[in-house]
């Protein structure tokens, strides 16, 4: 079973993970792209990565704008699965890891 990660570790984790902030217990960040098709081919790119790594995102898209929220439910919080799928978040988006 995936560990819950504890907070202090976490707190080190967030700052080396641009963009995402803790919000009801879970990772979470909002991305902001063109257009809609932008945003859904995001979300394609990032529903391939989730696969391979069987971790999926909690996300909501509307227009231009996707929400994404990670958390182990096994592990009844955040743990390195989640850590690992907000990194290939960020490289998929251009973003520093």
């Amino acid at each position: 079973m995936t560990e819950k990660l504890t907070d202090e570790a976490l707190a080190v984790i967030l700052e080396g993970l641009p963009g995402w902030v803790l919000r009801d217990e879970k990772l979470h960040r909002v991305l902001t792209f063109a257009d809609f098709v932008e945003a859904f081919g995001f979300m394609a790119q990032v529903a391939l990565v989730a696969e391979r790594m069987n971790h999926h995102p909690e996300w909501c898209n509307v227009y231009k704008t996707l929400a994404i929220s990670l958390t182990t439910h096994d592990a009844g919080g955040i743990s390195h699965k989640d850590i690992e799928l907000a990194q290939a978040i960020n490289r998929l988006a251009g973003y520093p890891v």
